[in-house]
């Protein structure tokens, strides 16, 4: 998912991005609004987080541009906290809006659920993929294995589809309690191996999902 960040403070900006830096998203930071527009048409945002106070022109102006010539979902995330600020910015087009300072598991469970209505989030596209034998689809959350389906719980089908989304791909713990639980953790991972478990078992061969050492895991073909 591609997030434009439209912010002029360094310290947020940096934080932002930094808790931003997974496989799933891909982040353009720049800081006034005239570089935030050009950035519509030049990097094709999936999601804007645009910061009210700019440097060069008010963060509403810019969110009513955008919205001429765009339906790029748009999070404001602003240090004004008045009611009347919240108001005119949906007016203005944005679908959602976050006051400073914020935590880094609010705004990327506020992304997740933008871009769910607006169909932008990857780990709920309708394609299918197909990895050997194995058949996973997003859009009906069916699993199939050789022509059988596999029953799998919805936590145990998001983190499969989550790993099929970059087969081969080393995936680390954390990446994925963040991206498939909407949380960020410093504690025991012992989540995320467990669910692994309960995959390998009703996958019926547990090279499926291949530990990776010191990392996490990843879902290839068994050789």
């Amino acid at each position: 998912m591609r997030v434009l960040v439209v912010e002029d403070d360094g310290s947020v900006a940096s934080g932002i991005v930094d808790g931003l830096n997974t496989p799933q998203f891909e982040v353009l930071h720049v800081e006034t609004g005239r570089e935030g527009m050009q950035a519509i048409a030049e990097f094709a945002p999936e999601i804007v987080l645009l910061d009210l106070g700019l440097p060069d022109m008010d963060g509403t102006d810019v969110c009513r541009a955008i919205r001429l010539k765009s339906n790029v979902p748009i999070i404001v995330v602003s240090a004004r906290s008045e009611e009347i600020d919240r108001v005119i910015a949906l007016e203005m087009g944005a679908d959602d809006y976050l006051v400073k300072p914020f935590g880094m598991r609010e705004l990327v469970a506020r992304i997740r659920a933008v871009a769910r209505r607006s169909g932008a989030d990857p780990t709920t596209t309708s394609s299918e993929t197909h990895i050997g034998a194995l058949s996973i689809d997003g859009r009906t959350r069916r699993v199939e294995l050789a022509g059988e389906e596999v029953h799998l719980t919805p936590k145990e089908f998001d983190l499969l589809n989550y790993l099929g989304t970059d087969p081969g791909a080393a995936h680390r713990r954390g990446d994925i309690l963040r991206d498939v639980w909407d949380t960020a953790w410093y504690g025991s991972t012992k989540t995320v191996d467990a669910h692994v478990a309960a995959i390998r078992k009703k996958l019926g061969d547990p090279a499926w999902i291949e530990s990776v050492r010191g990392v996490g895991f990843r879902l290839s073909e068994p050789r």
